[in-house]
């Protein structure tokens, strides 16, 4: 049995989901800890929305708590 496809999410769906600048969101996905994109596209590069989710929960939990209440 397969499991689902991931969600693919590029740098404009991290910025909107942190409310952060463009210029911001290039800053992070610089840190040795910011998850590994899986594939860089002609449009830039993207990521499995599980893994941005699981970086956000262990680096940045006051916008996990603010995704919780919103959601």
């Amino acid at each position: 049995m397969t499991s689902p496809p991931s969600r693919l999410v590029g740098a404009h769906e991290i910025r909107l989901r942190l409310g952060l600048s463009r210029q911001r969101v290039q800053q992070l996905t610089h840190f040795s800890t910011f998850p590994k994109p899986i594939a860089e596209l002609e449009q830039g590069k993207v990521w499995r929305s599980e893994d941005i989710e699981a970086w956000i929960l262990a680096h940045r939990p006051k916008d996990r708590r603010a995704a919780d209440k919103a959601g």
